[in-house]
């Protein structure tokens, strides 16, 4: 069994690599493994650019490949916002709920129609004395006027699927692993470890 190092302590996202790429019969280690790594200063402007920045850094300590992820929302009406900024959009505690609760406030006048959002995730692969490659991968949604679903992290409770007439949140996580932007970026590099 080949092993994986991704470049996150959070959770959530480390459950979502576990599951897609236990698939394939990787495991999987993350920096929740290594505590005495600090977080990697994401100083990037673009997703692709602060998974590389994560990715190059931890391959670097390591002298072996690894993956990092970078994801967030995008809504058109905020003119992208959160973008970049997601886990951080209502301070810098991270704080899913604070950050949910920003993002419906300033839709609050925005009408269904004109509330259409993606999650994007890029994720960078990062080995030792080889050019880093970067897979993106979208889903493409709406945001609710209010939380629905206690499954999944982040955003998820309120990013509404046309497809499945459901938000993230109360998707199982397996119907989350087959649409989700993480798991259309880690397609990507599934083809290409083909």
């Amino acid at each position: 069994m080949k092993e994986w190092i991704v470049a996150t302590k959070n959770k959530g996202k480390v459950a979502e690599f576990e599951a897609i790429l236990g698939k394939r019969g990787f495991s999987v280690k993350s920096l929740l493994d290594y505590p005495a790594i600090e977080d990697i200063e994401e100083t990037g402007s673009t997703f692709n650019e602060n998974a590389t920045i994560k990715a190059e850094a931890i391959a670097e300590r390591f002298q072996r490949p690894v993956l990092a992820d970078d994801s967030g929302l995008i809504i058109d009406a905020l003119d992208g916002r959160p973008g970049i900024f997601s886990a951080r959009y209502a301070g810098e505690e991270k704080d899913d709920q604070k950050n949910i609760e920003k993002v419906l406030r300033e839709l609050q006048d925005i009408p269904w129609k004109a509330r259409t959002a993606r999650f994007h995730c890029s994720i960078a692969l990062a080995r030792p004395q080889a050019e880093t490659i970067v897979f993106e991968g979208t889903c493409e949604g709406y945001i609710t006027t209010e939380p629905k679903g206690t499954g999944g992290f982040g955003y998820d409770p309120i990013f509404y699927v046309p497809s499945h007439d459901k938000t993230m949140a109360e998707l199982t996580q397996e119907e989350k692993n087959k649409l989700s932007h993480r798991y259309h970026a880690l397609k990507q590099l599934d083809k290409w470890l083909d």
